[in-house]
């Protein structure tokens, strides 16, 4: 399921054993499985996208730097 969400905080997520890479903040849409978020993003024309482990994912909605809109 993708959800739609906004991140109006500080948000982190590392590639493999690299250093931590910030997220801009905005407008994002959220897939999840049991394990993983998957975070996806649009930057003018340049689309990104992180997997998170789902318990990051949560920590960082319930601190409030990621709020979620809805679902699709």
């Amino acid at each position: 399921m993708t959800q739609a969400a906004e991140i109006v905080g500080l948000v982190e997520y590392r590639e493999g054993d690299g250093p931590n890479i910030t997220i801009r903040r905005g407008p994002i849409e959220v897939d999840t499985t049991d394990t993983d978020a998957t975070l996806g993003w649009t930057d003018g024309e340049a689309r990104g996208s992180a997997a998170m482990p789902l318990a990051d994912f949560k920590r960082y909605v319930e601190e409030g730097a990621i709020v979620l809109r809805g679902a699709d």
